[in-house]
C-alpha cells in the first residue's frame, strides 16, 4: 500500500486576531500518548499550578520574561489524546507518585481533574491485527480530534506528540509509522502540532506537501530536556574559547517506559540522533565517540546521563570535562510540554502558520535557526515580543 495518503486541507479556516480574547478563549490540548509519564505529569501539572497548589518551576512561559504575551490561562486549557495503553490516568498518577515523581497525595487532591482527562482519552493506533489503511487511520484521529473541539466548544485544539520513540521507518516502508499518522491528523483537522519526541511525525517525506501548506503553526522534533540541554550549553563553550573537541562520549541509565521503549536499538538510533546532532551543528563536526542507552528497570523514571568529553588546549594540552545529570525526565519534560501548547495556541490565535523555528530552544531538532542555547533563547524571547505586540 502506497505510503502517501495527504492530509486534506484543514477543516477550519485559519484563525484570526477576532473572536474570543486570550482570557475567556478555552484551549484544548491533545496529547499523543495521553496516558504515559509524561503527559500524566502533564495534566497534573497544570491542574496543581492553576489550583496553586504548587508554584510553576520549569514553565518558561511563567516567567518574567512571557508577562504580557496573552498566552492561554493554565485553567483554560482541557486536556484529551490518543493512546494504545488502558491504565487509567488517575491510576497512571498514583504509580508516578509511588515512584517519586508527583508529590504524595497529588493524585488523590486532582482525582476529578484526572478523571476529566481521563474521559477525553481515544483509541491510537494501529495495533494488532488492525486492518484499516493509512488514510482511514488519520481520518479516524482527525475525526477524534473535531469531535475534541466540538464536545468541549473549544476555540482550538493543540497537537502534541508525547508518546514512546518508535523507530526510524525503513526507507520505502509501505506504510506511514504512527507518529506520522497523528502529525496527518493534526493538520487535516487544523491542529496547530508539535512533536517532543525522536519519532517521524511531520518529517515523512510523504506529508511534505501538506506541511508546506498547513494553515496552522508547527514546532520541531524532540524535546530537550536533559544530557542535551546540558550539551547544548557546553559545546558553544569549547567553540567560543578556541577548545578542540576530540571526542564526546555518553552513556544514559533509565528505566520506566522509555528505557524499555529504547532498548530496542532501533529506537535508541532514533533518540541519539538529535544528541549527536547538536554537537555537529555546533562543533563544526561530530567528535568521536558515542552515546550508549541502557534499560535499568530498577531505577523506574529516574534517569542517570553521563558525558565523557576529551578536548585539547594550549599547545596540544590534554584535558578531560565529566558530567553527570541525574533526573526524572518527565517531570523536566511536563513544563514544556505545557509552554509548547501555550506557545502554539497564541500563535495560531493570531493566525502565524507553518515551521517555527523560535521556538527551538524546546528540542533537539529544531525547524531551523541555531542549536545553541542562548542564541535560541534570544528567539524565543523575540518570538515573545511578538506576540505581546500583536493582538
Amino acid at each position: 500500500m502506497s505510503a502517501e495518503p495527504t492530509p486534506n486541507a484543514p477543516t477550519t479556516s485559519p484563525a484570526t486576531p477576532t473572536g474570543p480574547s486570550p482570557t475567556t478563549a478555552r484551549t484544548g490540548v491533545w496529547l499523543i500518548g495521553a496516558r504515559g509519564s509524561v503527559a500524566t505529569t502533564a495534566v497534573a501539572g497544570c491542574a496543581a499550578v492553576a489550583a496553586g497548589l504548587h508554584p510553576a518551576t520549569g514553565m518558561i512561559t511563567e516567567t518574567e520574561d512571557f508577562a504580557g504575551t496573552h498566552l492561554p490561562p493554565l485553567g483554560s486549557l482541557v486536556f484529551g489524546g490518543h493512546d494504545t495503553m488502558s491504565c487509567p490516568l488517575p491510576k497512571r498518577a498514583e504509580q508516578l507518585a509511588t515512584g517519586g515523581v508527583l508529590p504524595y497525595g497529588l493524585p488523590a487532591a486532582l482525582h476529578a481533574e484526572l478523571s476529566a482527562a481521563e474521559a477525553g482519552i481515544r483509541p491510537g493506533g494501529p495495533g494488532p491485527g488492525d486492518t484499516r489503511t493509512d488514510e482511514e487511520l488519520i481520518e479516524s484521529f482527525a475525526a477524534d480530534l473535531r469531535d475534541f473541539r466540538t464536545r468541549h466548544r473549544l476555540d482550538r485544539v493543540v497537537v502534541v506528540n508525547v508518546a514512546s520513540t518508535e523507530p526510524a521507518p525503513a526507507e520505502g516502508a509501505p506504510r506511514l509509522p504512527a507518529s506520522s499518522l497523528y502529525a496527518a491528523a493534526a493538520l487535516r483537522a487544523g491542529c496547530p502540532y508539535a512533536n517532543f519526541t525522536p519519532s517521524t511525525g511531520l518529517h515523512h517525506p510523504a506529508l511534505a506537501p501538506a506541511a508546506a501548506g498547513t494553515a496552522v503553526p508547527y514546532a520541531g522534533r524532540d524535546g530537550k530536556t536533559g544530557q542535551t540541554l546540558l550539551r547544548s550549553v557546553l559545546a558553544p563553550m569549547f567553540r567560543q574559547r578556541a577548545l578542540a573537541v576530540r571526542a564526546w562520549s555518553g552513556s544514559n541509565l533509565l528505566g520506566g517506559g522509555d528505557g524499555a521503549a529504547l532498548a530496542d536499538p532501533a529506537a535508541a538510533a532514533a533518540k541519539n540522533a538529535g544528541k549527536e546532532r547538536v554537537l555537529a551543528d555546533t562543533l563544526g563536526a561530530a567528535p568521536e565517540g558515542e552515546v550508549h542507552i541502557d534499560d535499568v528497570p530498577a531505577m523506574g523514571d529516574l534517569k542517570t546521563a553521563w558525558d565523557h568529553i576529551a578536548f585539547d588546549g594550549f599547545l596540544g594540552t590534554r584535558m578531560i570535562l565529566q558530567t553527570i545529570w541525574q533526573g526524572v525526565d518527565s517531570s523536566l519534560a511536563a513544563p514544556l510540554v505545557l509552554d509548547l501548547a501555550r506557545l502554539l495556541a497564541r500563535a495560531d490565535a493570531l493566525g502565524i502558520t507553518g515551521p517555527r523555528p523560535e521556538l527551538g530552544f524546546y528540542f533537539k531538532d529544531p525547524d531551523g535557526g541555531s542549536s545553541a542555547l542562548p542564541e535560541q533563547y534570544a528567539a524565543l524571547l523575540g518570538f515573545a515580543a511578538r506576540l505581546r505586540e500583536d493582538r
